[in-house]
């Protein structure tokens, strides 16, 4: 016979079954063997099999063998192993029917391999789900036995009462017939009281089948969609996801999204544990159903009330009760635990919402924020208090610390402080923006054209509020060129505040008038005279000549025309007639201290001279670098003679110099009253310095520079020690006599090096940018140098304006290159030596110089005095005295 032959024996042989089907006792002890064997040699399996089948003998036929059970040599040997073929193949039957995936794995074993890692994963998740469905089962198993016998027991229970009712009834019929007594009421009684048991019986064994059928609920649905998601896999393979994950992420977003959807299911679930629990009582005992829920819901509320309990059946309801309510009560615990937390969390995180009307919002966190609250505490105080609200992107407690440790008293404000960010409008909704009165949006620390994007992404979200805005916006801006971008976006409702520009220009015009920053810090503050805008209706037809001398707890500084749609007109002249309508602006304490009085007589007099300023060549020095610094140059080129100087004397290459200030719009060959004059160094190193004429300027200015303006600390420290260099190389240069002969009073000694120092102040001027209000005390004492405050005017023109927004016209036309601005002015230009005077009669004086006279500083004074009271009583006054007005620019 072939080899071709024997491999593909007939239907009737079973060789190759035989070899394919092999004892289960043969497959455990040789499957690594024949996995190794076949791996390494192909043909060796189909080399031992036909070596088998030709090496079988054919066995002596039986004599009483019929020849249709023959028909080859091999038939007893056939007939044999169809026997054993029978028995295999009902084995392999039995194995296919309970592992009918193995066997069709294996069937393309021929054809494809599956891996280690696979085969691992498919036999544990099958040996789990194995092991969670007879979990299951098992349960269920014990529960329908649990209850089987509860209703094997109440039929136990109706077997003996009936078996009772037949013997009361016999002992009442022998009572009758015994004592002759009438029972037949008694067991017709009897009788008819077995028919309402029987129906409570039944009523019990129904509640008992309920609540099973309630128990088998969960395992039935579970069970179908396990089937149904088999289903719908088999018929259609390329669906991924089955129907019972589906359910469970439905159920997840459920839990997920919806608040109230924890408590619900708790909920739901102590109400299914009570009905159950309420049936099953009523199954088990003898008590009616409402008393049974109650007991339920005692057991679920308390699990020490089961104790009482009687009988197996009660108790074993008891306990499953008792032991679902701890479950229940522990997840309900949970809930409240996480709730609680959740909202302690959020208020600390600052997540809860401001309930607040007319607040003050500020969105951001500067430096300059502590002024600014300083400020509107300040403003707030004649009020009784304000509120004022922080949001900024920063941990709430972290906020509310660094407030806390503010030197300065809130007088009644209360600061809110949420984290947040002014991008985002649900943040923005949080802190009641539509209801705020003012909102402040501070410019971040570093890159000025970030900062400035920042702030305009900040009023784009602000005007996207549906709710509207009921205040106006306040903006700080780090350039200029900016500001024309911010008040396109905003409208009407944008304040802008040029922080950078305004304080170059500041120290400019503190420079040429040194102790003008002392007259703005007490013009900006809250905490003497400010502006104040209010109509009069009594001042209308008035001069304005005659309005100036109206008011003598306050200084008529301008008007605010109706007829220009409330433009404001500072120093006007004094042929204006005030109109219905108009606004009278004013510098007064506060907006509640002052009012029109009767007209008083004033004599003018006349001027004692007409003096005009000479204007001279100026030698000015600039110690450090500021963005805006081709402004200042500007504003330089249209105050000083022609012939002046200015240096310049930086770290920044020169070359990069010319660059920058190209790029900021300044054409350097056009500069025609001054020069520049390039220095490189550090500011701070000694040996630099000493290659400057340092006692030939006119004016010093030390910048906060570019390079470390983002840290308030370390641009003061190196004002400071530029300051102190400087001053003590003047002290150094100039000769003894010079700073002698202007020594005042002789309060420092020659040895002292702070009198040497304040000496030589006396010949040249130093203004120092600085940055921390703490810094300015130090200054303040050592008196050798005047600063200016930077952060905390910035903070006074921004409180400023959130309180009345008009005031920014004010402050913009004070601070531009035209109009009207602040001076310091000798007495001599007013009044003679020894004249008596009023402050009435010294304000028509200067109304001829077309000047408005705000205040005046006596000769010995460190401060200046504005708004003066007593303005109608006279007064001797001082050649050395000076007076601050507002005048239009020279």
């Amino acid at each position: 016979m072939s080899l071709d032959s024997q491999s593909s024996p007939t239907p009737d042989t079973g060789s190759a079954r035989d070899w394919f089907f092999p004892s289960p006792s043969f497959v455990r002890s040789s499957s690594l063997y024949s996995r190794r064997a076949q791996s390494q040699y192909p043909y060796a399996a189909a080399a031992r099999r036909f070596s088998s089948k030709s090496s079988r003998q054919p066995r002596p036929y039986s004599s009483d063998s019929s020849p249709s059970n023959y028909s080859t040599p091999y038939s007893n040997n056939d007939s044999n192993r169809s026997g054993i073929r029978r028995r295999r193949v009902k084995f392999a039957r039995s194995t296919e029917k309970a592992h009918n995936s193995d066997i069709s794995d294996a069937a393309q074993n021929h054809t494809a391999v599956p891996t280690t890692a696979a085969t691992n994963k498919n036999i544990t998740f099958s040996f789990f789900r194995r092991f969670k469905f007879r979990q299951r089962l098992a349960i269920m198993i014990f529960a329908t036995a649990f209850f089987l016998l509860l209703m094997l027991r109440n039929i136990y229970l109706q077997t003996q009462v009936n078996k009772l009712h037949d013997e009361i009834l016999n002992l009442n019929m022998k009572l009758h017939v015994c004592h002759k007594l009438d029972s037949l009421n008694i067991a017709i009684s009897s009788a008819e009281d077995l028919d309402p048991y029987q129906s409570e019986n039944l009523k019990r064994n129904v509640a008992l089948i309920f609540s099973l059928i309630l128990l088998f609920i969960p395992l039935i649905i579970s069970k179908y969609i396990d089937y149904v998601s088999k289903s719908r896999f088999s018929d259609n393979l390329s669906e991924e996801v089955s129907l019972n994950k589906q359910i469970a992420y439905r159920v997840d977003v459920f839990l997920s999204v919806y608040p109230y959807a924890k408590p619900l299911v708790l909920l739901v679930a102590t109400l299914l544990l009570i009905v159950l629990g309420g049936l099953a009582l009523f199954g088990a005992t003898t008590d009616d159903l409402a008393y049974c829920l109650w007991l339920s819901w005692t057991y679920v509320a308390d699990s020490g009330n089961h104790a009482s309990s009687e009988g197996i059946g009660p108790r074993l309801v008891a306990v499953s009760i008792s032991f679902g309510g701890m479950l229940i009560f522990a997840m309900m615990l949970g809930l409240v635990s996480d709730a609680i937390s959740e909202k302690f969390d959020s208020m600390r995180k600052g997540k809860s919402e401001v309930v607040e009307q007319n607040h003050t919002l500020i969105l951001g966190w500067s430096d300059k924020l502590g002024s600014l609250l300083n400020q509107l505490a300040i403003a707030n105080e004649s009020l009784g208090g304000g509120t004022v609200v922080v949001m900024a992107e920063r941990d709430k407690e972290e906020m509310e610390l660094d407030i806390a440790k503010m030197e300065f008293d809130f007088k009644g404000t209360s600061v809110i402080c949420r984290s947040g960010s002014p991008l985002i409008l649900a943040d923005l909704k949080k802190v009641s923006v539509s209801k705020a009165r003012a909102i402040i949006v501070l410019a971040e620390d570093g890159n000025a054209d970030q900062s400035d994007a920042r702030a305009l992404r900040t009023v784009l979200s602000l005007t996207g509020v549906k709710e509207g805005l009921r205040g106006h916006i306040v903006v700080e801006l780090s350039d200029l060129d900016n500001e024309v971008l911010v008040k396109l976006v905003g409208g009407d409702l944008v304040e802008t505040v040029v922080a950078h520009d305004v304080i170059g220009r500041l120290m400019i015009q503190c420079a040429r008038q040194p102790g003008l920053a002392q007259i703005w810090e007490d013009i900006l503050g809250f905490e003497n005279c400010e502006f104040y805008i209010k109509r009069w209706p009594q001042l209308d037809g008035m001069l304005f000549e005659d309005v100036l001398i109206s008011f003598p707890d306050a200084i008529p500084c301008g008007i605010k025309v109706a007829l220009y749609g409330g433009k404001i007109i500072l120093n006007p002249d004094d042929s204006y007639v005030l109109q219905e309508g108009d606004e009278v602006l004013v510098i007064a304490e506060d907006d509640d201290t002052y009012a029109p009085a009767s007209f008083p007589m004033v004599w003018r007099g006349s001027l004692p001279k007409d003096f005009v300023y000479p204007k001279s060549a100026e030698r000015i020095l600039f110690c450090g670098w500021r963005r805006d610094m081709e402004d200042m140059i500007m504003v330089l080129e249209a105050s000083l003679a022609p012939g002046s100087e200015l240096w310049m004397f930086n770290d920044v290459p020169e070359k990069e110099r010319d660059k920058k200030l190209t790029d900021g719009g300044l054409d350097i060959s056009r500069l025609e009253n001054i020069t520049l004059v390039n220095r490189e160094g550090n500011a701070v190193i000694r040996r630099h310095l000493e290659s400057l004429p340092l006692e030939s300027f006119d004016s010093i200015l030390i910048l906060a520079d570019e390079s470390v303006e983002d840290s308030a600390i370390q641009a003061d420290s190196r004002s400071l020690a530029t300051l102190l260099l400087i001053r003590d190389i003047q002290a150094k240069r100039l000769p003894y006599e010079t700073m002698a002969s202007h020594a005042h009073g002789g309060s420092f000694s020659k040895s002292s090096w702070i009198g040497e120092m304040k000496q030589a102040s006396d010949r040249s001027v130093i203004i120092s940018e600085i940055l921390d209000p703490r810094t300015k005390n130090l200054l303040s004492m050592s008196k050798i140098s005047d600063y200016v405050l930077s952060n905390e005017l910035v903070s006074m023109a921004l409180a400023m304006v959130a309180e009345d927004r008009q005031i920014n016209d004010v402050l913009e036309e004070l601070f531009a290159e035209e109009g009207n601005e602040m001076h310091i002015r000798q007495a001599d230009l007013y009044l003679r030596e020894g004249e008596e005077l009023s402050f009435y009669e010294i304000i028509l004086r200067a109304r001829l110089r077309r000047e408005i006279v705000i205040g005046y500083r006596p000769a010995n004074a460190e401060r200046a005095v504005i708004n003066p009271p007593a303005k109608n009583e006279k007064r001797k006054w001082s050649l050395k005295d000076v007076f601050v007005v507002i005048a239009e620019k020279d």
